[in-house]
């Protein structure tokens, strides 16, 4: 499975939907990013947004939401029931597939960085990406609010912020960037409109008030539906799951002669957490996931890709594509791929802190490259179906003749040029395996040896197919300056795997 974030930033706006459309816009501009959900409540006055996507995306996306809602939300006028200290209030990464804690921690302060110095917003790091203890709990950061920090930043030593400037941004306000596990939106809906029942059953589970040590509660009055609401997160399901917590209020409600009239999840919830309120509740025993169906079938689904492998199948089959463009574009991103993993076995090592800047850069350009050489696997089948396609065209009269040449002088250009963009991608790869060979976590060196071996291949392959769609071209400028590129690349390229291969060789002889 491939690397999955999911992100889930809470925006200080619930009572104008086409500003939350206009934050996701730019959320869903980003490629690889799949929004997941939206959710909008007008008495908090607050929006949840979810979306999912490779490492790198999500935290272009994330960024692109604070740029929009600064712009869009101002927290001078703003009001609301659910506490808040800036446009986008929150901002918790979520590890789901092939990534670590600590990959994400670097991920959200490489973000918060950007929204510091680029937007001069105050940003805090929460749960698992806080800098100092107290600021694990979100609670606790966001104490006092926009009005609280406005006042204390820059003025107490426990409100300056990790990045950013140490003001408030009076019209985006301050943020919360973290890192946690999967948390559970949760809320109780009692037959009272008594605020003090709500806030006192809230203050009998929450962890803080010695309740629930993985739940956080408040009460609010709803008053569109005239009760009132006591509001959950819980932050770890499988140590305080809802149906212990939800038996609790019940109990406590009971106390003072009210009821739960309904209940409601805000957002995405994990299928374990749902599972395992059903066992409680319908008194299962010995059940398994494996008998939920849709579970059944989504592990046939990723054993089929896992071991038949789609693009391998593809290349395979007797189509003429995908092939050895595609194929060479593949090998390149698997060459980045490498790249990024020497470079997070580098970050997250004290022994290697002196380089941590210069392979931290190098991962972020790793992963773009690898994400845009992944691109071009796509791009170049494409290529070679649209040259296909115009050899089809008619050409029973002159015009159509005439015309028929031209479209194929054009796409056979194109499928040129798509080969030639991976060859300069799998050239950048190149050096940057160069620096992780000489820097990098010595314990991956042979890792790095091979991610420019794979590297090598996708810029060879890819020079290959340049020269086969240059040939017969009419364009005598365009030939002439697409072989002088790729020859730059393969003279340049030569020399780099050299290099590379002689730093593995002398690492692995003095092991």
């Amino acid at each position: 499975m491939a690397q999955l974030v999911e992100c889930v930033p809470n925006f200080s706006e619930g009572r104008r939907p086409e500003v939350i459309a206009e934050i996701i816009d730019e959320i869903t501009s980003v490629d690889g990013i799949t929004l997941l959900d939206k959710e909008m409540d007008a008495s908090h006055n607050r929006a949840v947004v979810t979306f999912v996507g490779g490492p790198m995306a999500a935290k272009e996306a994330a960024f692109k939401a604070y740029k929009k809602a600064a712009e869009l939300i101002d927290m001078r006028t703003h009001t609301g029931e659910h506490p808040r200290m800036g446009a986008t209030d929150v901002c918790p990464f979520i590890p789901i597939s092939e990534i670590t804690v600590a990959e994400c921690i670097q991920l959200v302060r490489e973000l918060a960085h950007d929204v510091g110095e680029k937007l001069q917003i105050p940003v805090y790091l929460y749960e698992e990406a806080a800098t100092v203890p107290e600021r694990k709990d979100l609670a606790k950061v966001r104490s006092g609010e926009y009005e609280g920090i406005r006042e204390e930043i820059g003025k107490k030593p426990e409100r300056k912020p990790d990045f950013g400037p140490e003001k408030m941004n009076l019209k985006a306000g301050a943020t919360a960037i973290g890192v946690r596990m999967p948390l559970i939106a949760f809320n109780a809906y009692l037959n009272t409109n008594d605020i003090k029942v709500a806030k006192r059953i809230a203050k009998a589970i929450r962890s803080r008030s010695g309740g629930f040590a993985f739940c956080k509660a408040l009460g609010f009055e709803i008053k569109e539906r005239n009760c009132v609401q006591v509001s959950m997160n819980l932050v770890n399901y499988k140590k305080t799951p809802m149906h212990r917590v939800l038996d609790a209020i019940k109990v406590e409600a009971a106390r003072y002669g009210v009821a739960v009239t309904s209940t409601e999840i805000v957002g995405l919830v994990p299928n374990e957490a749902l599972v395992k309120t059903a066992e409680f509740y319908l008194q299962l025993a010995n059940f398994s996931k494996d008998q939920i169906l849709e579970e059944k079938l989504q592990k046939a689904s990723e054993a089929q890709k896992q071991t038949g492998g789609e693009f391998f199948n593809e290349v395979a089959s007797s189509s003429p594509a995908p092939g050895g463009g595609s194929v060479a574009a593949a090998a390149g991103a698997l060459g980045a791929a490498l790249t990024s993993m020497v470079s997070r076995l580098t970050v997250t090592k004290k022994k290697y802190q002196d380089v941590h800047d210069e392979i931290g850069a190098i991962l972020t350009r790793s992963e773009a490259l690898r994400k845009e050489l992944t691109d071009l696997i796509v791009k170049d089948k494409e290529a070679f179906d649209r040259l296909l396609a115009t050899r089809k065209l008619p050409k029973d009269t002159e015009e159509e003749v005439k015309t028929r040449a031209v479209q194929i002088e054009d796409a056979t250009r194109g499928a040129a040029l798509v080969p030639l963009k991976v060859a300069e991608k799998s050239l950048e790869v190149l050096s940057l395996v160069k620096v992780v060979a000489e820097k990098g976590n010595v314990n991956s060196i042979t890792d790095a040896g091979v991610g420019a071996l794979m590297a090598k291949a996708a810029l060879e392959g890819a020079i290959f197919n340049v020269r086969i769609n240059i040939t017969g071209l009419e364009d005598a400028a365009f030939v002439k300056k697409l072989s002088t590129e790729i020859e730059g690349y393969k003279a340049r390229g030569e020399a780099l795997v050299d290099d590379v291969l002689r730093i593995v060789d002398t690492k692995l002889t003095n092991a």
